[in-house]
């Protein structure tokens, strides 16, 4: 598509979706076929969408996918194909001048492949000596925490499961895993809040809320099967507040697909009934004004004998800690809140009202609150707000944060973590008889760290793009290619497989699309969506090439060569039938009691939150209110050409796969070399509309981090800010710039300066 900026007035969803998804299928040569896969995707009996974690209504919707979910059946479907041919054509340094999206549109992998140095190419590898090449470097290692077993959250329980499990019989603890790049800010701040690192809301409580409260997060591109709930829920009156930088069109207004009428009309459902534009870095502020709103709108009632605005039953009887809230409050200034979030005490006391009046409420929110330096604390002030009003642990209200993929959260409940419980340990020894480690093994940013001292050699990647998605690219990179060993399972060829170490596989597998047929027959594997519900998920399509094998199959190939006789663990008779992986996880996690039974029933099974039924895991016994001193003020020098850099997906984007290089709903086509400022940023500096710049990082350790060339486009945006694409604005992250409490990085928020480009930098 020729590159263009041209605004789009259509609503998010509607005839725009529809079009945008038949393209996709077309261009993947599946316009037929792929209509007949999609038909059984999150069905009771089909597969689950290996898009977004979002969860469905009981899995027995006729019609129950979305736009991106389609786009991300179509790139898995594909009838295109990278055989070793197309390696045989392209050294790898060819490939690595294509572009992320070129490099996917070559197709389904369909060999195992090994990097040969001398030709720089990849070229087929038989599985057998795959394996052999795995265990040789992982045997010659000095210590096993110096390999990295890295998760993407596509793996299924059954996959993260065995992978847990071999990493942990070989001796490590190390599981760098996406969820430590968005949400683990999640996982560490509810749980000292409300005793879980989950969510506490099932979908069904979408159409019992009276208010649902969105912050940080863009429903229609990252999780566009939400619009349904929010659109249901608009129209029966619900209140629906967005708080979020851009104006994002599905925050706006939304045309369902499924409505005849409203696509016959052209018409649309409005979404939020107010959308707040908060600055970058200011959701303390903001939740802060919010809460003090609730106080002081209390204390007036009390003292008229009104009805209180708190939920006092809720506050006397199952948490602590509210004293110190309230005199941190009282100690914060509104000219300090009005300053940080960027939003006015009036409307911030309006949106108050709304909440304060709601009987049940939802809070909302996404990666717009976890990847800041303090998203732990972002995260543990919104679980404050829901307690002040008792929205814990009753129907129709909850706390829900917005996971993405299908199953980064099912990952972690089957022990894909880095700092493992004795729970866990302990149940590993007592079902396989093997003592795992017990120290705490590396996150992502500790894996970095240690691969730029030269302590890790090898890195082994169970799905994703992490070359692509982690941060500082520059600095990180260029660790990755001194590796002795790269490993990659993955469906497409994709950056990370090119960052390569000195050896290297690319290991291919079967999607979630197609037949996994073991010994015992069809298998099926199990995800846990972002409202913990768990089911069966079971592939349909022929596989790609008889040459694939499926994610649980590879790691056990991988343990068998490693681990050889020694290993307690019969492999064989796991991967000849799943349902004996299932029986593991059920011994060692008895959340999943019943676990092969209860995946039978239509929708699966809900994992019970402690903190729904308000019974609260913390040391206190109760939820606790948790003080965040000051406004996170951020310690970069602020000066007047100083901006806050935020990240962001396009519309035609999951994670780092790209389905276009288009952005329809801001209006961006056929490139992604941009930066969205408003027009008073762009008139302090000179800028017009079509110029370029050069976006570079205010670092503090004296190494320069820049992305060139950047065209400005004009865009509604809070004032001291600007966005630009991920991940392409990966290298302006420093690996010392994240959360320090879950060390996610701050991709929501980085201090950057522009520089024009030269007219002549820019001709042609």
């Amino acid at each position: 598509m020729a590159k263009s900026i041209r605004p789009y007035h259509q609503p998010a969803g509607g005839w725009g979706a529809l079009k945008s998804m038949g393209t996709a299928l077309v261009e993947q040569h599946i316009a037929v076929s792929g209509m007949a896969t999609l038909a059984r995707m999150n069905q009771p009996d089909g597969f689950d969408c290996p898009g977004c974690g979002w969860g469905e209504p009981k899995h027995t919707s006729r019609f129950e996918y979305c736009e991106n979910g389609g786009k991300a059946v179509a790139w898995e479907a594909t009838t295109k194909r990278c055989t070793p041919a197309f390696f045989s054509a392209h050294t790898v340094s060819d490939l690595a001048r294509l572009s992320d999206y070129e490099l996917e549109m070559e197709g389904r992998l369909t060999h195992p492949l090994r990097y040969d140095a001398a030709s720089d190419r990849y070229q087929p590898v038989s599985w057998d000596d795959a394996f052999a090449l795995v265990a040789q470097h992982l045997k010659a290692l000095p210590d096993p925490d110096m390999a990295e077993f890295y998760t993407s959250g596509r793996a299924s329980n059954e996959a993260a499961f065995l992978y847990q499990l071999f990493a942990r019989e070989f001796g490590t603890n190390n599981f760098p895993d996406c969820s430590n790049m968005c949400h683990e800010a999640t996982s560490v701040g509810l749980p000292p809040s409300i005793g879980v690192g989950k969510g506490t809301v099932v979908i069904e409580d979408f159409d019992r809320a009276d208010c649902i409260l969105i912050f940080g997060q863009n429903p229609g591109t990252n999780s566009p099967r939400m619009m349904t709930e929010l659109r249901n829920a608009s129209r029966r009156g619900a209140a629906i507040l967005s708080f979020n930088p851009f104006r994002e069109r599905a925050l706006e207004r939304f045309q369902s697909p499924q409505s005849v009428v409203e696509m016959a009309t052209l018409s649309s459902t409005p979404i939020s009934s107010r959308l707040y534009q908060v600055k970058i870095g200011g959701d303390v502020a903001l939740i802060k004004g919010l809460m003090k709103c609730l106080v002081e709108a209390d204390a007036a009632a009390r003292r008229e004998h009104r009805q209180p605005v708190l939920d006092w039953n809720f506050i006397r009887g199952h948490t602590a800690g509210l004293h110190a809230l309230l005199a941190d409050l009282e100690a914060t200034s509104w000219d300090a809140i009005e300053r940080r979030s960027g939003i006015a005490r009036a409307d911030i006391a309006a949106a108050a009202a709304v909440y304060a009046k709601a009987d049940r409420a939802i809070l909302v929110y996404g990666m717009g609150i976890t990847q800041h330096r303090h998203g732990t604390k972002n995260v543990q002030q919104l679980a404050n707000l829901a307690l002040l009003r008792g929205n814990v642990g009753r129907e129709g209200a909850g706390i829900c944060p917005v996971r993405g993929h299908s199953n980064v959260q099912g990952d972690r409940t089957v022990g894909i973590t880095e700092i493992p419980s004795d729970a866990l340990l302990d149940g590993l020894k007592a079902r396989f008889g093997f003592e795992p480690p017990r120290a705490f093994g590396h996150n992502v940013v500790a894996a970095l760290q240690a691969m730029l001292r030269g302590d890790v050699r090898v890195f082994i990647g169970l799905g994703g793009n992490f070359a692509a998605a982690i941060p500082d690219w520059t600095q990180t990179q260029a660790a990755m290619r001194k590796l002795d060993l790269t490993v990659h399972i993955a469906t497409k060829l994709n950056r990370s497989h090119l960052v390569h170490g000195r050896d290297a596989l690319i290991l291919p597998c079967l999607g979630r699309t197609e037949r996994d047929l073991q010994a015992t027959g069809l298998q099926a594997v199990t995800v846990e969506d972002t409202m913990s519900m768990v089911h069966a998920s079971r592939g349909h399509n022929a596989p790609a090439s008889s040459d694939l094998r499926s994610e649980p199959a590879i790691i056990a190939g991988m343990a068998r060569a490693t681990l050889g006789a020694s290993s307690k663990v019969d492999w064989e008779a796991r991967i000849a039938d799943y349902a004996l992986i299932r029986d593991d996880i059920e011994a060692v996690f008895p959340i999943f009691q019943g676990f092969n039974e209860r995946i039978r029933q239509p929708g699966g099974f809900h994992l019970n939150s402690l903190a729904r039924e308000r019974i609260w895991a913390t040391p206190t016994g109760k939820a606790n209110f948790l003080v965040c001193a000051g406004l996170c003020e951020d310690d970069a020098e602020a000066d007047d050409a100083m901006l806050w850099l935020t990240t962001v997906r396009s519309h035609d984007q999951y994670n780092t796969t790209l389905y276009s290089l288009s952005d329809r709903y801001r209006g961006v086509y056929g490139q992604r070399d941009v930066i969205f400022l408003n027009a008073g940023e762009m008139a302090k500096r000179g800028l017009e509309a079509d110029d370029r710049v050069d976006i570079i990082t205010l670092s503090n350790d004296g190494i320069e981090r820049a992305v060139r060339g950047f065209l400005v486009v004009p865009y509604a945006f809070p004032d001291g800010g600007c966005a630009a694409y991920y991940p392409e604005t990966n290298p302006l992250i420093p690996l010392y710039a994240h959360d320090p409490e879950s060390f996610t990085p701050a991709s929501k928020g980085i201090p950057v300066r522009l520089v024009r480009v030269a007219p002549s930098r820019t001709a042609g």
